[in-house]
C-alpha cells in the first residue's frame, strides 16, 4: 500500500474510476475509510418486507418487496414507444405501482413476474393521488434466504442512503470489495476507556454494522461508533476548553458607585431571580484573569439584552470597553435604540445634560455616513466610547479599541467564526466573550456544539409580559379561516394595537431570478412561497383595505428600513408586511398580533422566534400561522407543537427530532458535512455526557494527547482543518 494508510487509499484505486466519481460528486466519499463509515441506514431481513405504508413523498428510497401483478398498456396505437408497464408491488404493509415507459419496458417485463422478490430504489413521486417510483432501479432477490444471494450472503439485507446515480446495493457491492482494509483501521479509544466499557473493537464494529449475522451485531457495533463521533468531538472540545484556560484577560470587577450602581438604581423595575443568578455567574467570571467562554441562553423575551448590558456596564466601571455584535443592520439599529434608551442620561458622556458617571454610546454599521463614522472610530480609538454597538463593521481593520474588554455576541449561529475571532483580536489581551442565543439549545446540543463554553440559561420570563395565544389557521380546508384572521388584526387595530404579517418571500427581481433558475418539476409541484410585495398590495387593496401598512425586508436601503422600524415603533403603522428580519431583538410593545404566511416553510425554531416580537407589553399576543398543507401531513403536525407549546426548550427537541442530525450541527460546525453519522444528539444524551468527563479528564492529564496518538489521527481526519479551526475560533 506504500506509505498510505489504508483507509486514507483514494477510493479509485480499489473501485475504479468510474464508481469512484460517482461516490464523490453524489455522496462526498473519497477514499476507504469514507466509505466504510458511511453505514447503512437500516437493514432488511429477507423473511420481513419493509413498510410501504409510510413511504416520505419526494425521497429517493429502497424498498424490498413481491410483485403482486405486472401489465403492459399500450397507448396512442403504436408499439415500442407507446408502451408503459405498470407493476404493483407489495410488502403486505401496502402496495406501491411502478411504472416504466418507452423502450425501458422490456426488461422489467421479463424480470418483474408476480411473486418475484426483489429490492427496487428510487425517487418516490406522486401521480393521480398515488404514490410511485418511476423507472426505479432493482435488483432481484433469487432463493429462499437459505442459499448465498451473490453478495447478500446474510440474511439481513443493510439498507444504504442512496442517490439517483448510486443504488443501495451498488454502494453495498462496494463496500464488499474495501470491508477487507477495516482491518487496518486506527483505534481512537484508549484500551483502558474501551475495555472499561466492554466496547467492540474498532474493526470488528465497522464489519459488523456492514455486514451483520445478528441483530445483536448490530447495536454493539453502533454502540461502539457513537462512542468514537462522541468522544472524539467530546476531545476536541476539551483541548479547546484547556488551551482557553491557559489565556490571559484583564480581571474586570465593578467598581462600587459605579455607571452600573448609577444604572441599577434608575431601573423602573426589579431583575427577576433568573437575572440576578445568571448576573452573578457572569460578573464572577469577569473577575478572574482567564477569559470567560460562557453562552446566555435565553426564552424570547426572558431579558437577556438586560443581562448583557449591565455586564458591559460592569466593565465600563473598570475603565474598559465593550461591544456588542449584532447579524443584522436592523438588529443593531434596534438595540443601539433600546440600550440608550435604558441608560437614559448615563448614555451621554460627555455631552450637556450627561450625568457624571456617564459614557458614550456608538453605533457602526457599514450603512452610515462619511462623517458619523469617522465620529464613531474616533470615540473607540481614545476610549470615550464606552459601549460601541455594531455588525460585522466592527470587525474591519481601522477598527480600533483604546481598551476593549468584553465582546457580547448576539444570536451566536449567524456569525462566522473568523468574524468572532477577529473582534477577539482587538484586545490587548483577550477580551471576556458572552454569546447569546434565544433559541433554546436542549442540554446535548449544548454539550456537542458549545462543548468549550460555560452555559446560563434564563428561563423566566419579566413580570409583566402578556400570554401568547396561538393558533393554526388551514386556508386551503377553511379559507374562511383565513378571512377572520384579517378580521382579527383589524379589531386588534382598532383597539389602538399593531400587527406584523410574516412572509417567507420578498417577491422582487431577485426573487424572480431564482424563481426562474428553479426546475419546471419543482415549479409544477410546489407554488413558489407567498411574498412581502404580493401579499402587502393584496392586503392593502383588500382585508385590510384603510389601515396604514408598510413593507420591511432585508433587500431594502438600510435608511429606509431604519424609518419604516421607527415608524412603526412609532405607532405611525398599524401593520408590518415584513420577512424574517424582525425574526430577532425588533421591540414593540404595542403589537400584539403576528400573521405568519406558509407557516410551514419556517422551521419550529424560527416560528417561535418569530412569535416572540407579540405580546412584550401589558395586552395579550395573538399569532396565527397560515398554512395550506393537509392535516395529516409532517408540516402541520409541527405547527400544531408550535401553537400548543410557547416552551421553547420543547420545542427546539422536536425540532431537532423533525430535522437530521447534521442540520443542527451543520451550521454550528462551519458548514462541514456532520461528523455525526451514528451519534443522535436527542437520543444519545448519556452517551455524550459520558464522552464529555472521559474526554475532559483525559486532556487534563495529557493535553497534546502525546500517549494516544490513535485518537490524535481520528482527531485530524474526523475533525477536517476546517472544523479545528471552527473549534479553536469558538
Amino acid at each position: 500500500m506504500g506509505d498510505v494508510p489504508a483507509l486514507d487509499e483514494p477510493l479509485k484505486k480499489s473501485l475504479g474510476p468510474a464508481t469512484a466519481k460517482v461516490m464523490a460528486e453524489a455522496l462526498d466519499l473519497h477514499t476507504v475509510g469514507d466509505l466504510l463509515h458511511h453505514y447503512p441506514r437500516r437493514y432488511a431481513e429477507r423473511g420481513e418486507l419493509t413498510t410501504l405504508s409510510d413511504l416520505p413523498l419526494d425521497e429517493h428510497v429502497t424498498v424490498v418487496a413481491q410483485v403482486a401483478d405486472a401489465r403492459v398498456h399500450t397507448f396512442n396505437g403504436s408499439k415500442g414507444r407507446g408502451q408503459r408497464l405498470e407493476v404493483t408491488i407489495t410488502d403486505g404493509s401496502g402496495r406501491l405501482q411502478l411504472v416504466f415507459f418507452g423502450k425501458g419496458v422490456h426488461k422489467p417485463h421479463k424480470d418483474l413476474l408476480p411473486g418475484t422478490r426483489a429490492m427496487f430504489s428510487g425517487k418516490v413521486s406522486l401521480f393521480n393521488r398515488r404514490l410511485q417510483l418511476a423507472h426505479p432501479a432493482y435488483e432481484l432477490l433469487r432463493g429462499d434466504g437459505e442459499e448465498e444471494v451473490g453478495t447478500w450472503a446474510g440474511a439481513l439485507i443493510p439498507i444504504y442512503p442512496a442517490t439517483t446515480k448510486l443504488e443501495s446495493w451498488k454502494i453495498a457491492k462496494a463496500v464488499d470489495a474495501v470491508l477487507p482494509s477495516a482491518g487496518d483501521a486506527v483505534d481512537p479509544l484508549p484500551d483502558a476507556l474501551r475495555e472499561g466499557r466492554g466496547l467492540a473493537e474498532l474493526p470488528d464494529a465497522l464489519r459488523m454494522i456492514h455486514r451483520p449475522r445478528t441483530k445483536a451485531d448490530i447495536a454493539d457495533a453502533r454502540e461502539r461508533l457513537k462512542w468514537d463521533e462522541a468522544f472524539v468531538l467530546q476531545v476536541a472540545l476539551a483541548r479547546r476548553w484547556h488551551a482557553d484556560t491557559q489565556l490571559q484577560a484583564v480581571a474586570r470587577r465593578p467598581a462600587p458607585g459605579g455607571i452600573l450602581d448609577a444604572f441599577d438604581a434608575k431601573l423602573p423595575f426589579t431583575l427577576t431571580d433568573g437575572q440576578t443568578k445568571v448576573s452573578k455567574e457572569i460578573f464572577d467570571d469577569l473577575a478572574t484573569e482567564h477569559p470567560m467562554h460562557r453562552l446566555l441562553q435565553g426564552e424570547v423575551g426572558s431579558g437577556k439584552t438586560m443581562v448583557a448590558l449591565r455586564a458591559m456596564l460592569a466593565v465600563v466601571d473598570t475603565g474598559g470597553q465593550a461591544a456588542m455584535l449584532a447579524p443584522t443592520e436592523v438588529l443593531a439599529q434596534q438595540h443601539h435604540r433600546s440600550v440608550t434608551e435604558m441608560m437614559g442620561e448615563l448614555a451621554e458622556g460627555g455631552m450637556l445634560g450627561g450625568a457624571e458617571r456617564a459614557t458614550k454610546v456608538v453605533l457602526l454599521t457599514g450603512s452610515m455616513g462619511a462623517a458619523a463614522r469617522r465620529q464613531a472610530l474616533l470615540d473607540l480609538v481614545t476610549g470615550e466610547a464606552g459601549l460601541v454597538i455594531g455588525t460585522h463593521a466592527l470587525i474591519e481593520d481601522k477598527v480600533q479599541f483604546h481598551d476593549l474588554g468584553l465582546v457580547v455576541v448576539d444570536e451566536q449561529h449567524r456569525f462566522g467564526v473568523e468574524q468572532r475571532d477577529a473582534l477577539r483580536g482587538k484586545g490587548k489581551q483577550p477580551p471576556h466573550l458572552l454569546v447569546m442565543t434565544a433559541t433554546p439549545i436542549p442540554r446535548t446540543v449544548a454539550m456537542t456544539v458549545f462543548g468549550d463554553l460555560e452555559t446560563s440559561v434564563l428561563d423566566q420570563l419579566p413580570a409583566g409580559r402578556s400570554p401568547i395565544a396561538s393558533h393554526v389557521v388551514p386556508a386551503a380546508d377553511k379559507p374562511h379561516f383565513l378571512a377572520r384572521a384579517w378580521e382579527r388584526v383589524r379589531e386588534e387595530v382598532a383597539n389602538g394595537h399593531q400587527a406584523y404579517v410574516v412572509c417567507p418571500r420578498i417577491g422582487d427581481e431577485e426573487d424572480q431570478k431564482k424563481k426562474a433558475k428553479a426546475s419546471p418539476e419543482d415549479e409544477a409541484e410546489k407554488r413558489p412561497p407567498l411574498a412581502v410585495l404580493d401579499i402587502a398590495e393584496k392586503l392593502g387593496a383588500g382585508p385590510l383595505a384603510g389601515l396604514r401598512i408598510a413593507v420591511l425586508h432585508g433587500r431594502m436601503h438600510p435608511d429606509d428600513k431604519d424609518d419604516v422600524m421607527r415608524r412603526f415603533a412609532a405607532g405611525e403603522l398599524d401593520v408590518l408586511v415584513a420577512t424574517t428580519v424582525i425574526e430577532v431583538g425588533v421591540n414593540v410593545p404595542n403589537a400584539t398580533a403576528m400573521v405568519i404566511m406558509d407557516a410551514d416553510r419556517f422551521g419550529v425554531s424560527q416560528l417561535h422566534q418569530l412569535r416572540g416580537r407579540v405580546g412584550r407589553g401589558s395586552a395579550p399576543g395573538l399569532c396565527l400561522l397560515v398554512s395550506e398543507m393537509p392535516e395529516a401531513s409532517p408540516a402541520r403536525q409541527r405547527l400544531n407543537a408550535v401553537a400548543t407549546t410557547l416552551d421553547g426548550f420543547e420545542l427546539s427537541r422536536i425540532d431537532l427530532e423533525q430535522r437530521r442530525e447534521g442540520d443542527v450541527l451543520g451550521q454550528a460546525q462551519s458548514g462541514v458535512r456532520s461528523s455525526l453519522r451514528v451519534l443522535t444528539v436527542i437520543d444519545d444524551e448519556e452517551v455524550i455526557a459520558a464522552a464529555r468527563e472521559e474526554a475532559t479528564a483525559l486532556v487534563l492529564a495529557d493535553p497534546d494527547l502525546t500517549a494516544h496518538p490513535g485518537l490524535r489521527t481520528a482527531l485530524d481526519a474526523l475533525l477536517s482543518e476546517e472544523r479545528e479551526e471552527y473549534l479553536e475560533k469558538g
